[in-house]
């Protein structure tokens, strides 16, 4: 069978493509990261229907001119609002090789045509754009508004399709999120890509000769993949029809991804056929769907004027503390089958899974099912260090009449190094059969091998997760705690540690007096730092007149706040334009479940630039607990000086002046009397390490023409309890958190149907999943009792229950009331 197997793979990498799909995808991706800084090319109004028109009435035609007789001695460049039009129309071929047809004779092509992203000149194209349509401007300001009525404009189009432009344009508004993450820009991953393309080309050339029909529904690098095919319309449709015998249909028109619905259906259908004919796993890492995206910021206070970021320099401050660079990779991981067990092996058999040395996002063992032996398929998502070995044990589980259950014991080992699945050669992913090491006292004439499937992204820079912690010892009611081996310090001292729990700044406020006259004295407030184990002493910031001046001047900030959809917020004033906003914005946006009180702990410092004029989500501060996740280097200190700063006023006055939409934020709960600065947020002698905990998905296992663009995997974040969770399927239910005054880190419904958010409800706190299974139910963790616990799941099985609190499970068997041997929230 895996001969077969192998035989259909290398049968499906036959299919002849012309065109470089690897890089004609990067530049594809670079157009795209183009349009989505001009978003109202998304949102049907008057700039988009303004795009459409000229894409009637000039491009087109054009086009039509340039294919029958060359009137360029260089390339066309194509007009951006144009191409973007150009760019939805052909990713609905059948419609676009139908249109071209009928209004120009013949498809409309891509050959010496390129993009304004290229930076090629366009001194030619415009003087031949100038010459034919005089009155028409060759590049549309889209910064600016429209007063002619766009819809009217429409209607004088020429008539070159009949085609829902508009709408096709909206629905591929959100597709470059999903491919925006930078793994997809990676030669290796892409080249992977293109090979898994062709596979599913070959599946449905299959399904042809079989009749069967099926709607296949690509993973998200297959797609990227597919669009880019698409962009090249001579070749997409002579190619496409030599490898699957018709003219593949592109249907984006479907969203709904409901369990039992056509998408759902279609991918467990793709998902099992893909598995059966090549022996490999459909899913893959960093391939799959990311979620919904974030909500926008209606604040977007980016103008043409605003210095480039790249152009801005480090300053000399902004270098005083330097952390380790870490990286950090997302791996998904299924153990496919065991082979060769010793006979007599009644009972649980089941895989855990660990790295061989602990990291700092990856430190605990986690279970797996075997799918060859549970008939259940389930796929586990993680982050760790992009080092090390990863560790599996296949164990062993007999049943018992006893009322105490026994122990589980390890049959055998084996390891898979991180640098194997990093290696070229790898292509990212590896699946294959690993052979055992026999545990002492394992006997068995042949080895044991279990059959691993795993697959890795391209590391990435890993965010800086920081802490204030009190350096002082604590009375015996604080709910703080002290940092272990940390230098002992005056009263008002706090200290910054980092994921390792290392100290690397002690921080305080302090009021000092500067004279002016004899007579005259003006009091002024200082927030000093010793640095790390130099003990270097530097002022951070200085309060002066009405506002902070941070870091030598090089920015200041006054608690003047400006108005926004989001809620007042806070500017900072130097280098760069950056604004404090309420609560959990952009990409660290809940969700899946609605806003809760703790949203007011929260502060998003977002970025604004000519690269991101809608904003780029820095760092988020809890002001409550003092803890802070920075993404880029040069803001660490910033940062921490500014969380320090807030918090401290939050302590003090009770808020910070910030108002999140309709709500005023002024009875946050403040911080502890004794405490300058922040507490520390469960960070204890056995918690300084900072834990990105993998979560354990069943996956649908259902199973038609051809779908784009679903499939899963996601994120749900709560950075309150700095633990990250993938959705690895594909369904809905309520999101991550509940209500009821708890916080946590738990992820809605893990697999494919309803049921409850997953942590809260009733005032429990800690990091629990909601279902993580295929039916119904109420959330993870907390539900009901009031606990405060960690990592708790709620439903890990097939029927309802209520959620479990502190570090167990809720419900983790067949039906409430009786025990199993689930392990925790596995993964």
């Amino acid at each position: 069978m895996e001969k077969e197997q192998e035989l259909e793979w290398i049968e499906a990498q036959k299919i002849v493509i012309s065109e470089d799909l690897l890089a004609a995808a990067k530049k594809q991706l670079k157009f795209l990261a183009t349009i989505d800084r001009y978003r109202c090319l998304y949102d049907g109004g008057p700039v988009l229907r303004r795009a459409i028109y000229r894409y009637k009435t000039c491009w087109l035609p054009l086009l039509a001119k340039h294919a029958e007789a060359e009137i360029s001695e260089g390339p066309l460049v194509v007009p951006l609002d144009c191409e973007w039009v150009w760019h939805c129309h052909r990713l609905n071929p059948v419609r676009y090789k139908a249109d071209c047809e009928e209004f120009y004779g013949q498809i409309l092509d891509n050959r010496n045509v390129i993009s304004m992203v290229q930076g090629e000149s366009t001194k030619q194209t415009e003087e031949i754009w100038h010459r034919l349509y005089p009155e028409e401007p060759y590049e549309l300001d889209l910064s600016s508004p429209f007063t002619e009525n766009a819809s009217e404009m429409l209607l004088d189009a020429l008539e070159s399709t009949k085609y829902d432009l508009v709408s096709a344009v909206k629905r591929q508004g959100t597709f470059f999120y999903q491919v925006s993450r930078p793994n997809m820009n990676h030669d290796l991953f892409l080249e992977g890509a293109v090979a898994r393309y062709k596979g599913f080309l070959h599946l449905i050339k299959r399904n042809k000769e079989k009749s069967i029909r099926r709607f296949c529904v690509p993973t998200y690098d297959i797609d990227l993949i597919w669009h880019t095919h698409q962009l090249h319309p001579v070749s997409y449709c002579k190619e496409v029809v030599e490898a699957t015998g018709k003219l593949l249909e592109h249907d984006d028109t479907d969203s709904n991804r409901s369990k039992g619905q056509k998408l759902d259906v279609g991918f467990s259908g793709t998902t099992n056929q893909w598995e059966e004919t090549f022996g490999s796993r459909y899913w893959r890492a960093g391939a799959m769907y990311r979620g919904t995206a974030p909500s926008p910021l209606a604040f977007v206070p980016w103008q043409s004027n605003t210095v480039s970021k790249k152009a801005v320099p480090f300053s000399e401050s902004q270098k005083i503390i330097q952390l380790p660079k870490t990286e950090v990779v997302e791996v998904l991981l299924e153990i496919v089958a065991v082979r060769d067990l010793p006979v007599g092996h009644k009972g649980s058999i089941f895989v855990l899974f660990s790295k061989k040395k602990p990291d700092a996002f990856f430190s605990v063992k986690r279970r797996l099912n075997i799918l060859s032996v549970s008939g259940e398929k389930q796929a586990a998502a993680f982050q760790c260090e992009p080092t090390g070995e990863l560790f599996f044990e296949l164990m062993f589980h007999s049943p018992s009449s006893l009322p105490i259950s026994k122990r589980a014991k390890t049959i055998g080992t084996t390891s898979i190094p991180m640098q194997d699945l990093l290696d070229p050669v790898s292509k990212l992913s590896v699946e294959k059969w690993f052979q055992l090491v026999p545990s002492s006292g394992s006997q068995n004439s042949k080895p044991i091998s279990l059959r691993i499937a795993v697959s890795t992204i391209i590391p990435i820079p890993a965010p800086h997760v920081l802490h204030m912690v009190r350096s002082r010892p604590f009375a015996k009611n604080s709910c703080f705690f002290p940092l272990p081996g940390s230098i002992q310090h005056t009263k008002t001292w706090t200290s910054i540690v980092d994921e390792a729990g290392n100290e690397i700044l002690n921080i305080q406020m302090r009021d000092s007096k500067k004279t002016e006259t004899r007579s005259n004295f003006i009091s002024k407030k200082e927030v000093i730092g010793i640095i790390g184990v130099s003990g270097e002493t530097r002022v951070l910031a200085e309060y002066v007149g009405t506002g902070w001046s941070l870091m030598d001047s090089n920015w200041s900030f006054q608690l003047q706040n400006k108005s926004s959809e989001q809620g007042n917020v806070i500017e900072l004033r130097g280098d760069r334009m950056v604004k404090l906003f309420p609560g959990r914005m952009l990409e660290y946006e809940q969700k899946n479940c609605e806003r809760q009180k703790i949203e007011s702990d929260f502060v998003t410092v977002v970025e604004f630039s000519a690269e991101e004029p809608y904003g780029k989500a820095l760092a988020l501060l809890n002001l409550k607990s003092g803890l802070l996740k920075v993404k880029e280097e040069w803001f660490v200190l910033p940062g921490i000086t500014l969380t320090f700063i807030l918090s401290d006023i939050l302590k003090k006055e009770g808020y910070i002046g910030l108002v999140a939409n309709g709500g005023n934020l002024k009875k946050m709960p403040g911080l502890s009397e004794d405490v300058e600065g922040c507490n520390v947020e469960a960070r204890s002698s056995n918690n300084l390490a900072l834990e990105k905990e993998a979560e354990v998905v069943k996956v649908a296992e259902q199973g038609c023409e051809v779908a784009p663009e679903k499939g899963i995997d996601g994120f749900c974040r709560d950075e309150a309890c700095i633990k990250e969770y993938e959705n690895v399927v594909n369904s809905g239910g309520c999101g991550g958190c509940g209500g009821g005054g708890g916080c946590g880190s738990g992820c809605g419904n893990m697999v494919n149907s309803g049921g409850c958010g997953g942590c809260g409800g009733g005032g429990g706190c800690g990091g629990g999943c909601g279902n993580m299974v295929n039916s119904g139910g109420c959330g993870g963790c907390g539900g009901g009792c009031g606990g405060c616990g960690g990592g708790g799941c709620g439903n890990m099985a097939k029927c309802g229950g209520c959620g479990g609190c502190g570090g167990g499970c809720g419900n983790n068997m067949k039906h409430s009331g009786t025990p199993s041997v689930v392990d925790g929230p596995a993964i």
